[in-house]
């Protein structure tokens, strides 16, 4: 696959994005409306909270996984390790804050999922510096077959996240990480602020939604 083809195809998962966005940002909008009104303080609070917690932490994902991404292009090694360490810890958190409501085990399938998604990054990234086309779209397809796994997975586990919403915004992210590592390879820094902006917003987005489905999964946690 050309690089003009891959730029096409990540395009074309980021066109559904604005949609995706604004189902997703239900949550955080129903928490801080709730957060208004004085007789439901305490479990919007509860939920303002979770939904803080998750943010932060999807955020972190989104972070770590750019500055891997930016100092492997850029051939330093010692930098793009360090922030290894923080995108698995990361990750690690991330798991850590699902065995809260599903249980230590669902916590490693969630840490072994992330784990995955976050090789096929690394493995974009290590393709588009040695601008191996082929290696790139092995490193796209295992990123879809991961969204597609954490979708099932999560969908399954919780009956307010259809695993249609779920592939459409893990798909979205996927792209937002191929889009910004080809710009940054390109070094099209200004393009990569705007991926930047909008890839925050999707991390917002996807800790809203899950949010959203726990407090429904969960009503008694929130009361």
């Amino acid at each position: 696959m050309t690089t003009n083809s891959h730029r096409t195809l990540i395009t074309s998962l980021l066109s559904t994005l604005p949609f995706i966005l604004a189902n997703s940002a239900q949550a955080h909008a129903q928490a801080q409306e709730a957060h208004s009104h004085g007789p439901v303080a305490v479990s919007a609070s509860k939920l303002v909270q979770t939904d803080a917690t998750l943010r932060d932490l999807w955020l972190g994902h989104a972070f770590w996984t750019r500055a891997v991404s930016a100092e492997l292009l850029s051939g330093n090694e010692p930098a793009a390790a360090a922030a290894e360490e923080q995108a698995v810890a990361n990750a690690r958190q991330l798991s850590q804050a699902m065995a809260a409501f599903y249980g230590s085990a669902a916590s490693e399938q969630v840490f072994k999922l992330l784990a995955g998604h976050y090789g096929a990054v690394k493995q974009y990234t290590l393709a588009t510096r040695a601008h191996s086309a082929q290696t790139q779209d092995a490193a796209r397809q295992a990123m879809v077959k991961n969204a597609e796994e954490i979708a099932v997975f999560l969908s399954s586990a919780n009956p307010n996240l259809p695993i249609d919403g779920l592939r459409g915004m893990l798909l979205a992210h996927g792209g937002h990480h191929m889009q910004q590592i080809q710009q940054l390879a390109d070094r099209q820094y200004t393009q990569e602020a705007q991926t930047w902006g909008a890839m925050k917003d999707h991390m917002y987005g996807i800790a809203d939604a899950l949010t959203l489905a726990i407090a429904k999964q969960f009503p008694k946690r929130f009361d």
